[in-house]
Protein backbone atom coordinates (compact mmCIF):
# COMPACT_ATOMS: atom_id res chain seq x y z
CA UNK A 1 0.00 0.00 0.00
CA UNK A 2 2.84 2.42 0.81
CA UNK A 3 4.37 1.82 -2.63
CA UNK A 4 1.00 2.70 -4.19
CA UNK A 5 0.95 5.95 -2.21
CA UNK A 6 4.31 6.99 -3.64
CA UNK A 7 3.39 5.90 -7.16
CA UNK A 8 0.44 8.30 -6.99
CA UNK A 9 2.97 11.12 -7.35
CA UNK A 10 4.33 9.59 -10.55
CA UNK A 11 0.78 9.68 -11.88
CA UNK A 12 0.43 13.34 -10.83
CA UNK A 13 3.65 14.27 -12.60
CA UNK A 14 2.73 12.35 -15.75
CA UNK A 15 -0.63 14.11 -16.02
CA UNK A 16 1.06 17.50 -15.72
CA UNK A 17 3.55 16.61 -18.43
CA UNK A 18 0.86 15.27 -20.75
CA UNK A 19 -1.95 17.82 -20.49
CA UNK A 20 -0.52 20.74 -18.50
CA UNK A 21 -3.42 20.73 -16.06
CA UNK A 22 -5.19 18.46 -13.65
CA UNK A 23 -2.23 16.77 -11.97
CA UNK A 24 -1.85 19.39 -9.28
CA UNK A 25 -5.49 18.96 -8.32
CA UNK A 26 -4.61 15.50 -6.96
CA UNK A 27 -1.56 16.48 -4.93
CA UNK A 28 -3.32 17.76 -1.82
CA UNK A 29 -5.84 14.85 -1.59
CA UNK A 30 -3.00 12.34 -1.95
CA UNK A 31 -1.03 14.02 0.85
CA UNK A 32 -4.06 14.31 3.13
CA UNK A 33 -5.80 10.97 2.60
CA UNK A 34 -2.90 8.66 1.76
CA UNK A 35 -0.09 10.18 3.84
CA UNK A 36 -2.29 11.65 6.64
CA UNK A 37 -0.67 15.09 6.41
CA UNK A 38 -2.73 18.00 7.83
CA UNK A 39 -4.41 20.01 5.01
CA UNK A 40 -2.62 23.27 5.81
CA UNK A 41 0.83 21.64 5.61
CA UNK A 42 -0.32 19.63 2.59
CA UNK A 43 -0.93 22.86 0.65
CA UNK A 44 2.68 23.90 1.33
CA UNK A 45 4.02 20.54 0.17
CA UNK A 46 1.71 20.69 -2.84
CA UNK A 47 3.09 24.08 -3.85
CA UNK A 48 6.65 22.73 -3.84
CA UNK A 49 5.89 19.46 -5.65
CA UNK A 50 3.71 21.09 -8.29
CA UNK A 51 6.12 24.02 -8.70
CA UNK A 52 9.25 21.92 -9.26
CA UNK A 53 7.45 19.39 -11.47
CA UNK A 54 5.82 22.10 -13.60
CA UNK A 55 9.13 23.95 -13.92
CA UNK A 56 10.92 20.91 -15.32
CA UNK A 57 8.06 20.15 -17.72
CA UNK A 58 7.88 23.82 -18.80
CA UNK A 59 11.61 23.88 -19.59
CA UNK A 60 11.19 20.81 -21.79
CA UNK A 61 8.17 22.40 -23.49
CA UNK A 62 10.19 25.57 -24.13
CA UNK A 63 12.96 23.45 -25.65
CA UNK A 64 10.33 22.02 -28.01
CA UNK A 65 9.12 25.57 -28.88
CA UNK A 66 5.77 24.80 -27.23
CA UNK A 67 5.65 27.72 -24.78
CA UNK A 68 5.05 31.46 -25.17
CA UNK A 69 7.21 33.49 -22.80
CA UNK A 70 5.29 36.80 -22.81
CA UNK A 71 1.91 35.46 -21.59
CA UNK A 72 3.72 33.08 -19.19
CA UNK A 73 5.51 35.99 -17.51
CA UNK A 74 2.47 38.27 -17.64
CA UNK A 75 0.08 35.79 -16.03
CA UNK A 76 2.77 34.37 -13.77
CA UNK A 77 3.91 37.67 -12.25
CA UNK A 78 0.39 39.03 -11.69
CA UNK A 79 -0.95 35.87 -10.07
CA UNK A 80 2.33 35.38 -8.19
CA UNK A 81 1.72 38.64 -6.33
CA UNK A 82 -1.70 37.38 -5.24
CA UNK A 83 -0.25 34.04 -4.12
CA UNK A 84 2.53 35.61 -2.05
CA UNK A 85 0.17 37.99 -0.25
CA UNK A 86 -2.14 35.10 0.65
CA UNK A 87 0.58 32.69 1.78
CA UNK A 88 2.69 35.24 3.66
CA UNK A 89 0.02 37.37 5.33
CA UNK A 90 -3.40 35.69 5.26
CA UNK A 91 -2.76 31.95 5.73
CA UNK A 92 -0.76 32.39 9.01
CA UNK A 93 -3.71 34.27 10.54
CA UNK A 94 -6.31 31.59 9.76
CA UNK A 95 -7.30 29.10 12.51
CA UNK A 96 -5.93 25.69 11.54
CA UNK A 97 -8.99 23.65 12.57
CA UNK A 98 -11.41 25.80 10.59
CA UNK A 99 -9.09 25.99 7.60
CA UNK A 100 -8.62 22.22 7.43
CA UNK A 101 -12.33 21.46 6.99
CA UNK A 102 -13.13 24.40 4.72
CA UNK A 103 -10.06 23.78 2.56
CA UNK A 104 -10.99 20.14 1.93
CA UNK A 105 -14.59 21.02 1.02
CA UNK A 106 -13.47 23.84 -1.28
CA UNK A 107 -10.84 21.58 -2.78
CA UNK A 108 -13.44 18.92 -3.54
CA UNK A 109 -15.60 21.54 -5.28
CA UNK A 110 -12.53 22.72 -7.17
CA UNK A 111 -11.82 19.16 -8.29
CA UNK A 112 -15.36 18.84 -9.63
CA UNK A 113 -15.03 22.13 -11.55
CA UNK A 114 -11.63 21.05 -12.86
CA UNK A 115 -13.09 17.74 -13.97
CA UNK A 116 -15.84 19.43 -15.98
CA UNK A 117 -13.21 21.65 -17.58
CA UNK A 118 -11.15 18.61 -18.61
CA UNK A 119 -14.17 16.59 -19.76
CA UNK A 120 -14.95 19.21 -22.38
CA UNK A 121 -13.85 17.65 -25.65
CA UNK A 122 -12.02 20.72 -26.93
CA UNK A 123 -11.66 24.44 -26.53
CA UNK A 124 -12.78 26.74 -29.33
CA UNK A 125 -9.86 29.08 -29.92
CA UNK A 126 -10.47 32.57 -31.29
CA UNK A 127 -8.57 34.26 -34.07
CA UNK A 128 -5.62 36.52 -33.32
CA UNK A 129 -7.79 39.58 -34.07
CA UNK A 130 -10.14 38.59 -31.23
CA UNK A 131 -7.46 38.33 -28.54
CA UNK A 132 -8.64 40.04 -25.35
CA UNK A 133 -5.90 40.54 -22.75
CA UNK A 134 -8.06 42.72 -20.52
CA UNK A 135 -10.73 40.06 -20.17
CA UNK A 136 -8.04 37.63 -19.03
CA UNK A 137 -7.02 39.72 -15.98
CA UNK A 138 -9.80 38.50 -13.62
CA UNK A 139 -8.89 34.90 -14.43
CA UNK A 140 -5.26 35.65 -13.59
CA UNK A 141 -6.30 36.92 -10.15
CA UNK A 142 -8.59 33.89 -9.68
CA UNK A 143 -5.71 31.54 -10.46
CA UNK A 144 -3.62 33.33 -7.82
CA UNK A 145 -6.42 32.89 -5.27
CA UNK A 146 -6.77 29.17 -6.05
CA UNK A 147 -3.03 28.58 -5.78
CA UNK A 148 -2.65 30.74 -2.68
CA UNK A 149 -5.46 29.29 -0.60
CA UNK A 150 -5.53 25.68 -1.80
CA UNK A 151 -2.06 24.93 -3.20
CA UNK A 152 -3.43 23.95 -6.62
CA UNK A 153 -1.76 25.09 -9.82
CA UNK A 154 -4.91 26.34 -11.54
CA UNK A 155 -3.97 24.98 -14.95
CA UNK A 156 -7.55 23.88 -15.61
CA UNK A 157 -8.55 27.55 -15.34
CA UNK A 158 -5.62 28.89 -17.31
CA UNK A 159 -5.71 26.66 -20.39
CA UNK A 160 -9.24 27.76 -21.46
CA UNK A 161 -8.13 31.40 -21.01
CA UNK A 162 -5.05 30.90 -23.17
CA UNK A 163 -6.96 29.11 -25.92
CA UNK A 164 -10.23 31.04 -25.88
CA UNK A 165 -9.13 34.59 -25.02
CA UNK A 166 -5.58 34.64 -26.37
CA UNK A 167 -6.07 32.43 -29.45
CA UNK A 168 -3.21 30.11 -28.43
CA UNK A 169 -3.04 26.60 -29.84
CA UNK A 170 -3.40 23.74 -27.38
CA UNK A 171 0.23 22.57 -27.33
CA UNK A 172 1.59 26.06 -26.61
CA UNK A 173 -1.18 26.61 -24.07
CA UNK A 174 0.00 23.50 -22.18
CA UNK A 175 3.62 24.72 -22.08
CA UNK A 176 2.61 28.25 -21.09
CA UNK A 177 0.29 26.91 -18.40
CA UNK A 178 3.12 24.85 -16.92
CA UNK A 179 5.37 27.93 -16.72
CA UNK A 180 2.68 29.97 -14.92
CA UNK A 181 1.98 27.11 -12.50
CA UNK A 182 5.70 26.86 -11.72
CA UNK A 183 6.01 30.60 -11.01
CA UNK A 184 2.93 30.69 -8.78
CA UNK A 185 3.60 27.51 -6.86
CA UNK A 186 7.27 28.15 -6.09
CA UNK A 187 6.53 31.74 -5.03
CA UNK A 188 3.85 30.44 -2.68
CA UNK A 189 6.16 27.83 -1.20
CA UNK A 190 8.93 30.38 -0.58
CA UNK A 191 6.36 32.49 1.29
CA UNK A 192 5.53 29.46 3.47
CA UNK A 193 9.04 28.51 4.59
CA UNK A 194 9.04 30.75 7.67
CA UNK A 195 5.61 29.57 8.81
CA UNK A 196 5.71 25.78 8.49
CA UNK A 197 8.05 22.91 9.34
CA UNK A 198 9.22 21.15 6.18
CA UNK A 199 10.19 17.47 6.27
CA UNK A 200 12.73 17.83 3.47
CA UNK A 201 13.63 14.15 3.13
CA UNK A 202 10.00 13.13 2.56
CA UNK A 203 9.24 16.14 0.36
CA UNK A 204 12.34 15.54 -1.78
CA UNK A 205 11.46 11.87 -2.28
CA UNK A 206 7.91 12.44 -3.49
CA UNK A 207 9.00 15.38 -5.64
CA UNK A 208 11.61 13.23 -7.40
CA UNK A 209 8.94 10.63 -8.12
CA UNK A 210 6.62 13.32 -9.53
CA UNK A 211 9.50 14.67 -11.63
CA UNK A 212 10.10 11.25 -13.14
CA UNK A 213 6.40 11.04 -13.99
CA UNK A 214 6.46 14.52 -15.56
CA UNK A 215 9.41 13.62 -17.79
CA UNK A 216 7.60 10.51 -18.96
CA UNK A 217 4.47 12.58 -19.59
CA UNK A 218 6.35 15.17 -21.66
CA UNK A 219 8.05 12.45 -23.73
CA UNK A 220 4.73 10.68 -24.35
CA UNK A 221 2.88 13.91 -25.17
CA UNK A 222 3.64 13.69 -28.88
CA UNK A 223 2.62 10.03 -29.09
CA UNK A 224 -0.64 10.08 -27.15
CA UNK A 225 -3.74 12.12 -27.95
CA UNK A 226 -3.83 14.40 -24.93
CA UNK A 227 -7.53 15.22 -25.44
CA UNK A 228 -8.48 11.55 -24.98
CA UNK A 229 -6.24 11.29 -21.94
CA UNK A 230 -7.71 14.48 -20.50
CA UNK A 231 -11.24 13.11 -20.91
CA UNK A 232 -10.51 9.95 -18.94
CA UNK A 233 -8.52 11.83 -16.33
CA UNK A 234 -11.37 14.33 -16.01
CA UNK A 235 -13.88 11.61 -15.17
CA UNK A 236 -11.46 10.18 -12.61
CA UNK A 237 -11.04 13.58 -10.93
CA UNK A 238 -14.83 14.08 -10.96
CA UNK A 239 -15.48 10.81 -9.13
CA UNK A 240 -12.71 11.52 -6.63
CA UNK A 241 -13.97 15.06 -6.00
CA UNK A 242 -17.51 13.84 -5.32
CA UNK A 243 -16.13 11.14 -2.98
CA UNK A 244 -14.07 13.68 -1.00
CA UNK A 245 -17.00 16.09 -0.78
CA UNK A 246 -19.23 13.30 0.52
CA UNK A 247 -16.60 12.16 3.03
CA UNK A 248 -16.16 15.65 4.47
CA UNK A 249 -19.89 16.33 4.72
CA UNK A 250 -20.37 13.00 6.53
CA UNK A 251 -17.59 13.93 8.97
CA UNK A 252 -19.42 17.18 9.74
CA UNK A 253 -22.69 15.35 10.40
CA UNK A 254 -21.10 12.85 12.82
Amino acid sequence: MEIFNYLAFAFIGASLGLVGAGGSILTMPVLVYLFKIPPLLATSYSLFIVGITSLLAAIEKARQAEMQLKPALTFGLVSMGVVMVIRHFIIPMLPKSGYNLIALILFAILMILAAFSMIRKKYSALTAAQVNWLAAVPYTILIGLVTGFLGAGGGFLLIPVLTQLLAMDMKKAVGTSLAVIAINSLAGFVSDIKHVYIHWQFLSAITLIALAGALIGVLLCRQIKSNNLKLGFGWFVLVLGVAILGTEFLSVLK
